[in-house]
């Protein structure tokens, strides 16, 4: 059989193939193109209408696996009138003590400031408050977040609540998402915690996770800014450094790339990553938290095998804090040769660093890359649980 016979015989599977890889490449462009739209930026981004809570309402925390009003629901109303709804989640063994009067409180109570909830958060001068802000898509009780609460809540501690809202448009909340907006929405719950429930900042840690830790980030700068305030923690988890860098290896659930297949073409990705809107720029607020508090506490913890949002940008992040902390500036060898190090072995590994400041300040950036948990799970895992009891109880 000549040459040239097999080369005809093939040439139907090379010209399918052609023409499948030229299909994929256009409507690939195609999809991004879309992208460029300002309005389709965000509905991807904030995929706060995908839900997979259809058969279970918010408003019904029980269908959860809680136990009757361990959950209360409450609203917030924001400086530009959208109204939030969040949930409110109490210690499993203070509720354990208090369940006789939970209980026999109706299930929904509309006042949620006169309800049996916010009297032991409120009331108790040793309560400590976790602000919780979640990812993208869906609600409040999207996927692990429900098994978070419970991690942190039923630890040893009886005095740590959680507060946690869904942005504008997530859930039942009012309103759309920008960038601008969830900030606002996390400085209204922030605030509506210590202006309202008169939790002081040195009993509040604020937790992020995926885009809340870009929420998280923002809420705590704001208050640093505009107030001086200092909160007792912030814990960062599958952070991200600004959503440029993160398109660049972003893939939908570990599979469907963004821009990455566009990094052998720098202007076409230049093209794009210039036309994001919605920047979220943490490392650059993350940074500036850092410089301009005199005492500051953040805690990084990030997976290996998180495939959403790769552990690199923990690196980013521990690297602008850490390098925030000197008025001079440091160089990534500087600070690799002076930053404390703890090889865990299968668990993975901790990066430390502390310093005191002139005027007697202390600011402590600690970094958690665990080996396992992925982008969502690892919320749930000891890690996280601990990382808040060390926050509060824990020598700093």
């Amino acid at each position: 059989m000549s040459p040239t016979y097999n080369l005809m015989a093939i040439a139907p599977i090379f010209k399918k193939a052609y023409w499948s890889l030229a299909f994929a490449g256009g409507l690939y462009f195609a999809l991004i193109s879309l992208l460029l739209n300002g309005w389709v930026q965000r509905q991807a981004f904030y995929a706060h209408k995908v839900h997979t809570t259809w058969l279970h309402d918010p408003d019904t925390p029980e269908k959860f696996g809680f136990l009757r009003n361990q959950v209360q629901r409450f609203d917030i109303r924001t400086p530009d009138g959208e109204v939030l709804q969040g949930w409110h989640v109490l210690p499993l063994t203070l509720y354990a003590r208090n369940e006789r009067a939970l209980i026999e409180q109706p299930i929904g109570v509309e006042d949620y400031e006169n309800s049996w909830a916010f009297k032991l958060l409120a009331e108790d001068p040793e309560s400590r408050l976790i602000i919780y802000f979640h990812g993208n898509a869906g609600t409040v009780a999207q996927g692990w977040r429900t098994d978070t609460y419970r991690a942190i809540t039923a630890g040893a501690s009886d005095k740590i609540h959680i507060l946690t809202v869904d942005y504008r448009g997530y859930g039942k909340s009012t309103g759309s998402p920008t960038e601008a907006g969830l900030i606002t929405d996390g400085v209204s719950l922030v605030r509506y915690a210590m202006e309202v429930a008169c939790i002081p900042p040195e009993r509040i840690v604020i937790v992020g996770q995926s885009l809340g830790s870009a929420v998280a980030t923002a809420a705590a700068e704001h208050f640093a800014l505009e107030d001086a305030v200092e909160f007792r923690y912030l814990i960062l988890c599958a952070a991200f450094s600004d959503v440029p860098t993160l398109m660049s290896t972003y893939t939908i659930g570990g599979l469907i790339p963004i821009l990455s297949p566009l990094r052998p073409y720098p202007f076409l990705s230049q093209f794009f990553a210039k036309r994001i809107q919605e920047t979220w720029r943490t490392v650059a607020r993350l940074a500036n938290l850092v410089r301009k508090s005199k005492n500051v506490n953040v805690h990084l913890i990030h997976a290996t095998n998180d495939y959403d949002i790769p552990w690199s940008h923990s690196d980013t992040l521990f690297h602008a804090a850490a390098n925030a902390t000197s008025v001079e500036g440091l160089t990534h060898k500087q600070m690799d040769a002076s930053k404390i190090t703890v090889n865990l072995g299968e668990s993975g590994w901790t990066n430390f660093w502390k310093t005191v400041q002139e005027d007697g300040g202390r600011k402590i950036i600690r970094q958690d890359i665990v080996k396992h948990g992925g982008h969502n799970r690892v919320v749930t895992y000891p890690v996280v649980a601990k990382a808040v009891f060390n926050a509060f109880y824990v020598e700093i």
